[in-house]
């Protein structure tokens, strides 16, 4: 595995910090800002840590503003809906008390897929 992605893996592990609320670390990996998939990675991963039993089958996510790389990200994550099959979360990422994305997380229980042959 290419270090890099070996330190972008192990950025997606996050600090609980409250209920719902989670702190990722952020590292100077080349790039001018945060890298954008790692504040997407650790948006889903700190949903996923409130969902069980479901998989993230849907994500929708706004970039508002570059990340600072030196600061740690914060993420709240809200419970949007827990439904029987499916569950939704809303996830903001914050650094200096500024949003720095915000996404939309559906989950839902594993099926059997229909078989056609």
């Amino acid at each position: 595995m290419l270090d890099v992605t070996k330190k972008l893996v192990d950025l997606l592990y996050l600090t609980p910090t409250g209920d719902d609320h989670y702190r990722g670390d952020s590292q100077d990996l080349g790039f001018p800002h945060v890298f954008g998939g790692q504040v997407l990675g650790q948006a889903l991963m700190a949903a996923s840590h409130t969902v069980e039993g479901r998989l993230c089958h849907s994500m929708h996510a706004y970039f508002l503003r570059p990340g600072n790389q030196h600061m740690p990200i914060d993420y709240e994550v809200q419970r949007v809906r827990d439904g029987r099959s499916f569950a939704v979360r809303r996830v903001i990422a914050h650094q200096d008390g500024k949003e720095i994305l915000t996404g939309s997380m559906s989950f839902h229980v594993p099926e059997e897929a229909l078989n056609t042959s």
